[in-house]
């Protein structure tokens, strides 16, 4: 979820044939039943590949406990909450945590708000204008920018 900016619905109903592994991209079908493609890191790739190897699941690449749907988001939720627990995070956190931390460190690596907005599937550019709040490496990359603009008036 975290590698692709995805919905924990998303994530849990990503079949097989989503995975376009020559373009390294995610065919992703959101909210509306509306596609987009989104990158693929290699290193996932290889991941999802290994984890596929195990299940061997024909549709589903991440297939529930008996092979015949895909997982539940509550399954996925509750793995997430145990893992967030096992890493001693205390405060509350969500899988939809992810896909603010995903858009987030976009924004602050300097990929455009425009870019972000597709990525994550938002119709709206207001939506994605939410991520650009200033966390600290924006700040302290903004005071750069500001004093060399600044030095000599």
């Amino acid at each position: 979820m975290y590698a692709s900016g995805l919905r924990i619905s998303e994530a849990a109903t990503l079949e097989v044939s989503a995975i376009d592994s020559a373009n390294l991209l995610l065919r992703i079908i959101g909210k509306g039943d509306k596609e987009r493609r989104v990158p693929l890191p290699q290193p996932v790739l290889h991941d999802l590949r290994g984890l596929w190897r195990i299940h061997r699941h024909p549709r589903w690449l991440f297939p529930n406990g008996h092979g015949t749907n895909s997982v539940n988001q509550q399954v996925l939720g509750r793995t997430f909450r145990a893992a967030a627990h096992a890493a001693g995070i205390t405060r509350r956190v969500t899988p939809h945590s992810l896909r603010h931390s995903y858009a987030t460190r976009l924004l602050e690596s300097g990929v455009d708000t425009r870019v972000v907005q597709i990525l994550l599937g938002h119709v709206n550019i207001a939506t994605t204008a939410i991520y650009t709040h200033l966390t600290e490496p924006t700040r302290i990359s903004l005071r750069g920018v500001l004093d060399k603009l600044m030095t000599g008036l």
